[in-house]
């Protein structure tokens, strides 16, 4: 069985908050993961207010903790906004602050952005919103980095989802910081959704349908997930989908919202993240299978994605070694 968590995060609740988000973080952080060997976290759900009408007035949700449980919280957590134009609560907003100060995590989904960015916490920093919302936000908040064809952002103490789905995205991201890829891939395989996810929001904004619809990418992804160790390059998988490479560049931005040369990049450095954990490899061999060539760039992609180098990411969530009689475990060389 799992140890309990020091890790506390609070999902801060209102009135009007969408149920969907509420279920993402109670799904990801509330539910109790025993097939999982470590530490879980220990999530509360609080409010300003006792009982909280949720969107749309569906159900009401009640005997919620106060905000006194941000106080205490490591990650805090705050859903969608459901009228931007609302401030939110000053308590909320002096909650927040106050979690800045003593260096939590916080965390938006959708238009819960609007909330961090009324508490000044995404002042001079990069922050992702719902596309809907992209035009109010940018006005209301100009102080801030606004990126606009991204599922989220990662500003290492402040992480914004862009739409509700985003948040699953988000969430699981956050798992992979804290526990690695496996145990992230582990959770969403529970939850039958992408650990990863491709490309931007743009390429869910409404937009006319092609008189004539590409063929799928699939078969080219799937392709290339096979063969990562390879030198592969965009010339290759525009070969390989039987186009030009400008076609494929076209139709990347248009299925995924990204480049070909930057999915392959994602792509290799989640295979080396994999790979790291098991333990198995050196990181040249690493290197080598997952197709960055080189240890300097498995070590300068690694600490792109991750934070942390290639041996600090193994130190953490690779295999921990056995223990000693007594319960000790054998001195690391």
């Amino acid at each position: 069985m799992p140890q309990e968590s020091s890790h506390r995060v609070a999902l801060v609740v209102d009135e009007g908050s969408n149920p969907f988000e509420m279920s993402v973080a109670t799904e990801l952080f509330g539910l109790r993961r025993p097939e999982l060997d470590h530490p879980w976290y220990d999530l509360t759900v609080c409010s300003a207010v006792p009982d909280v009408r949720v969107h749309l007035g569906l159900f009401t949700i009640t005997g919620l903790a106060g905000l006194e449980a941000v106080e205490e919280a490591d990650t805090v957590i705050v859903p969608n906004r459901p009228d931007p134009w609302v401030p939110p609560r000053p308590e909320v907003v002096a909650s927040v602050r106050r979690a800045a100060r003593r260096g939590a995590r916080l965390v938006s989904f959708c238009s819960g952005a609007f909330t961090l960015a009324a508490a000044g916490v995404l002042d001079g920093r990069r922050a992702a919103t719902h596309w809907r919302f992209e035009e109010l936000f940018a006005r209301m908040h100009p102080e801030v980095r606004l990126e606009r064809d991204v599922l989220f952002v990662d500003e290492g103490d402040v992480l914004t989802a862009a739409g509700s789905a985003a948040a699953l995205d988000l969430g699981l991201h956050l798992i992979r910081r804290d526990h690695g890829a496996e145990t992230a891939n582990t959770v969403s395989r529970r939850l039958v959704f992408a650990a990863h996810r491709e490309g931007g929001q743009r390429q869910f904004v409404r937009r006319p349908l092609p008189e004539t619809a590409d063929t799928s990418l699939a078969p080219v992804l799937a392709w290339a997930r096979e063969h990562l160790g390879e030198p592969l390059a965009v010339a290759d998988l525009a070969s390989r989908a039987s186009v030009s490479p400008a076609t494929l560049h076209r139709r990347f931005r248009a299925e995924l919202g990204t480049t070909p040369l930057a999915w392959l990049r994602a792509e290799r450095v989640l295979l080396a993240c994999r790979l790291i954990e098991t333990g198995g490899m050196g990181f040249e061999a690493v290197a080598r299978a997952s197709g960055l060539g080189s240890t300097a760039n498995l070590r300068a992609s690694v600490r792109a994605h991750t934070g942390v180098g290639p041996a600090r990411y193994r130190e953490r969530f690779g295999p921990r070694p056995p223990a000693r009689e007594g319960g000790r475990s054998p001195d690391r060389s």
